[in-house]
């Protein structure tokens, strides 16, 4: 089925609202206006085989809540798309600024939190024997070249916690010859100095996220790309998009993977049920629930983002697991993947809802604009969920 083909198109949207508008104003002199959870049908999800479609009402959430939302969404200008599901049920999708249900965006560093599922399968599968394994022991190559001994002790575990010792490149003095580098990130597991030692202190890394990937890789004695699909999205009906690679022909465990909307939806949906799609076990329970506590409390993000304050408006308490992120707004605790330019893949486990947005990645882009940019996206999010009613 093509739906694309039954995406209306921006002039089909425009004219749509300028009609409804217009029929609330008349119906509401009539003395019989339509409730702006009526006017929310526009937001219907379309019908597939994929998903099982419902509405708001039919699912327990206010109608007036979800109309909002996606009125306020309207008026970004870098959001692509923005789903909701709800007791397993899609009941509520639309896309803008020519965003589409085909469409396979990137990710950024929402790329992270599969890479940490990937990791999850090859302990299942028994590619790796532990995560306790030491990362030296995967990089043969450069032990000889690690001037310092406190590398040789960090962990599999350690790296997914982001906990290893390194720090964020984007935010160091390192980052011109990280980005000059032409794509070479290897050799950065020796050259990149360590601030932390490791195990002791939160310290994103985008090196860190991509080592876990090249490890499964090796381990597993395949691509990351090939192994993600043969063991991750196939399971879930979802198909990964023109994955990036490194100079070393490695695809990317802390960025670059592109999915499709909905398909970020059935990943968030598979985590709420605790590793299971459709009565298949894809990835196990215990790594579900290891991946999603909190293994860092109260990470002040102040100093990393121009602007942004470490409560980052809506988003309260920052913790961290197997690279997701986890935070509270209103009186709801929740997990997130999160990317660059606002996408985002949160997961409200009580109240059996998954909600994604897909938007522009702003690549290369740190500047303070790109930071409001998907600053807006995080805190209509937010906004939303801290409108939710206690569970």
């Amino acid at each position: 089925m093509n739906y694309e083909d039954k995406k209306p198109t921006n002039l089909y949207r425009q004219h749509f609202l300028l009609f409804t508008s217009v029929i609330l104003i008349l119906s509401m002199l009539a003395g019989c206006g339509p409730s702006t959870a009526e006017l929310a049908v526009s937001y219907a999800p379309l019908p597939g085989e994929d998903w099982k479609v419902s509405t708001p009402a039919e699912q327990g959430l206010d109608p007036n809540l979800v109309a909002e939302l996606y009125y306020n969404a309207a008026e970004l200008d870098t959001l692509y798309g923005l789903l909701i599901v709800k007791n397993g049920h899609l009941i509520a999708e639309d896309y803008f600024n020519e965003g589409s249900v085909e469409q396979k965006a990137f990710l950024a560093s929402a790329t992270k939190s599969f890479t940490s599922a990937l990791v999850g399968i090859a302990v299942d599968q028994g590619c790796l024997s532990s995560i306790d394994q030491k990362m030296i022991d995967f990089f043969p190559e450069f032990a000889d070249k690690i001037n310092d001994p406190r590398k040789e002790e960090i962990t599999i575990r350690e790296l997914l916690q982001m906990r290893s010792g390194y720090l964020w490149e984007e935010r160091t003095p390192y980052m011109d010859s990280f980005f000059s580098s032409q794509g070479y990130w290897l050799p950065f597991i020796a050259e990149f100095p360590l601030t932390n030692i490791p195990g002791t202190e939160f310290g994103y890394s985008n090196l860190t996220s991509h080592i876990l990937g090249v490890i499964v890789a090796r381990e597993c004695d395949t691509d990351l790309k090939s192994y993600a699909q043969e063991y991750l999205f196939s399971p879930i009906d979802a198909e990964v998009g023109d994955w990036s690679q490194d100079a070393d022909s490695y695809y990317y465990g802390s960025h670059g993977m592109p999915l499709t909307a909905r398909d970020r939806a059935k990943f968030g949906l598979l985590y709420i049920n605790d590793g299971e799609y459709d009565g298949n076990q894809v990835i196990s329970a215990d790594w579900v629930e290891d991946s999603l506590q909190r293994h860092s409390d109260n990470i002040d993000i102040s100093g990393w983002i121009p602007g942004i304050t470490s409560k980052y408006g809506y988003y309260r308490d920052l913790g961290y697991g197997y690279q997701w992120w986890s935070a509270k707004a209103g009186d709801h605790q929740f997990n997130y993947a999160n990317g660059h330019g606002g996408n985002q893949i949160v997961l409200l486990d009580k109240l059996d809802m998954v909600i994604v947005t897909s938007a522009d990645r702003l690549y290369g882009d740190f500047g303070g604009d790109a930071w409001e940019k998907e600053r807006a996206i995080i805190e209509l999010v937010g906004k939303f969920i801290n409108s939710l009613p206690s569970e």
